[in-house]
C-alpha cells in the first residue's frame, strides 16, 4: 500500500495549487488528480449536489486504489468530507479550510481580508473558524465571483482579470487589511497579479502547505509513505480533456495524460 497513489479532487483545476504543495513535500508519492470541471463552480451548486459529486469520486478513487483522498476544494469540504469519513473510516481524508488561524496570527492591523467563493463564506463552517480563531481580529470578506472561470480558462494575466481582481481587493485594502487570505485553491494561480496590485507589504496566506503537511502526518502515522519513485500524474476531467490538456502547462503540469470521467 504504501506505493499506492494518492486521489486529489476539486471541482475543477484550482486544486491543482494543491497538487503541486503535496508533490514539493512528498515528491516519492504517485498522484491522482480529478477535476470536476464539467460542473464547475461548485460554489453556486446545492450543498446535495456537491455532496453527490464527492461520493462519485471517492468511490472512483477507491476503485483506482488510492491510499488517502484530498479534497483540494473548499466548497466541497465544507459540503462533503464529513459524509465521507463517515462512509470511508479507514482511509485517510484530507479537506481544506480558510486560513483563518494563520492569518489571524500574521496580522499586524488586526484587519484580515478574506477572497472566497459564496459557497465558502456563507457556510457554517466557515462561521465557525471565525468564531474559534478571529475573535481579536476584524474579518472583511469578498465574494469573488467570475475569478474561478477566468483561471478554468487559463486568463491568468489579462486587462479584464486585472480590474476584476482589482474591485474585489480594494474594499479589502481601504478597510485597513493587511493579511488577505485566499479562499479558494483556484486563487494561489493569481498570486504574481495580485503582487503586482497590491506590492510586498501585504501578506497573502492560502492553505495548500499546510494541506500537504497534514496529508504527510496522516500517512506517517499509517506507516503509508511512498519510498518512490512516483509516477507521472494521471488526470481526468468531467469536461472536454482537451480543454485540460492546454491549461495544465500554465499552471505547472504535464498534460501527457489526460483522461474523460463521465460520471
Amino acid at each position: 500500500m504504501r506505493e499506492a497513489p494518492i486521489g486529489v479532487f476539486d471541482s475543477g483545476v484550482g486544486g491543482l495549487s494543491v497538487l503541486a504543495e503535496i508533490q514539493r513535500l512528498l515528491p516519492n508519492e504517485s498522484l491522482l488528480y480529478l477535476g470536476d470541471c464539467g460542473h464547475i463552480p461548485y460554489g453556486e451548486k446545492t450543498p446535495e449536489f456537491i455532496r453527490q459529486r464527492c461520493s462519485v469520486m471517492a468511490a472512483f478513487f477507491r476503485e483506482q486504489g488510492a491510499k488517502a483522498l484530498v479534497l483540494a476544494c473548499n466548497t466541497a469540504t465544507v459540503a462533503g468530507v464529513a459524509d465521507l469519513r463517515r462512509d470511508y473510516p479507514d482511509w485517510p481524508i484530507v479537506g481544506m479550510e480558510p486560513a483563518v488561524k494563520p492569518a489571524a496570527a500574521a496580522t499586524r492591523s488586526g484587519v484580515v481580508g478574506v477572497l472566497a467563493t459564496t459557497g465558502t463564506l456563507q457556510s457554517a463552517k466557515f462561521a465557525a473558524l471565525l468564531d474559534r480563531f478571529a475573535a481579536d481580529v476584524r474579518v472583511i470578506t469578498q465574494p469573488c465571483p467570475g475569478l474561478v472561470e477566468r483561471i478554468e480558462n487559463g486568463d491568468l494575466h489579462s486587462a479584464d482579470l486585472r480590474t476584476l481582481l482589482q474591485g474585489y481587493v480594494t474594499p479589502l485594502l481601504a478597510q485597513g487589511c493587511d493579511t488577505i487570505i485566499l479562499g479558494c485553491t483556484h486563487y494561489p494561480f493569481l498570486r504574481p497579479l495580485l503582487r503586482s496590485m497590491i506590492g510586498d507589504d501585504i501578506s497573502l496566506i492560502d492553505t495548500g502547505a499546510a494541506v500537504a503537511r497534514q496529508l504527510q502526518r496522516l500517512l506517517a502515522e499509517r506507516d503509508l509513505l511512498a519510498d518512490g519513485p512516483s509516477l507521472p500524474v494521471k488526470f481526468w476531467t468531467s469536461a472536454d480533456p482537451q480543454s485540460l490538456r492546454k491549461i495544465l502547462p500554465l499552471l505547472g503540469q504535464t498534460a501527457s495524460n489526460v483522461q474523460n470521467f463521465d460520471l
